[in-house]
């Protein structure tokens, strides 16, 4: 009965020593890749910020390459969960539609500030961009930036049917709605690199959503 019982525990161990295993090797992979950029980050020193074996690394990930998506995605779907509970608070009710926009477009561009460290790898992705591999790319940008946008479109599309909105392409309307507002200060802060002074941001954001009323608005409805 004991010799059962030592059995069934060990490999319970193994398992549950491996995920906190596994979360040391992507967050340090994640700073290092941030850090360092994807052509210059070594396994080895991954390793050594990690706390673990080089070994270990490849008992998780194959190669560098697929260390890199992985951390690349999983950072790109917590912003986009993180989206996803911004469009809720802001655009699931709408009391007056422009000023809902500002404060969805205020609080998105906060995501810069609350996941820096995955900023950090999308700068690193749009520099050296040739360099990584192009089916990496493709699966960040379908779980990341595209992701964003289509998680916005239904929102733009419920507001078009109670006649908020005059549209016929919701996608399209929420890339135009980002490019104004979110991306306008990503680039402008290089995502979180550089700061801006609060009423500088909220001036991009309320011009943007101005803009975007302009093009899409439905005139005394958007009241």
């Amino acid at each position: 009965m004991s010799m059962g019982t030592g059995a069934g525990t060990a490999p319970t161990g193994v398992r549950r020593g491996m995920p906190d295993k596994r979360r040391a090797i992507t967050r340090a992979a994640r700073a290092v890749f941030g850090r360092e950029g994807y052509s210059r980050a070594s396994v080895d020193v991954i390793a050594v910020e990690a706390g673990v074996s080089k070994r270990t690394i490849y008992n998780h990930f194959t190669d560098k390459e697929q260390l890199f998506q992985t951390v690349a995605l999983e950072g790109a779907q917590q912003v986009t969960e993180a989206v996803g509970e911004i469009l809720e608070r802001h655009l699931r009710k709408i009391v007056d539609l422009r000023e809902d926009l500002i404060g969805f477009g205020l609080e998105r561009v906060t995501a810069v500030t609350r996941f820096p460290d995955h900023f950090a790898l999308v700068r690193t992705i749009e520099a050296e961009v040739t360099r990584i591999p192009p089916d990496v790319l493709e699966v960040w940008k379908e779980v990341g930036p595209l992701s964003s946008h289509k998680k916005l479109a239904p929102y733009l599309r419920r507001i078009a049917d109670l006649g908020l909105l005059v549209l016929d392409d919701a996608e399209r309307a929420a890339n135009h709605f980002n490019l104004l507002t979110v991306t306008d200060v990503n680039q402008r802060t290089f995502y979180g690199a550089l700061t801006l002074p609060e009423s500088e941001t909220t001036g991009i954001v309320v011009d943007g959503v101005d803009t975007f009323l302009r093009l899409y608005g439905a005139g005394p409805a958007t009241a």
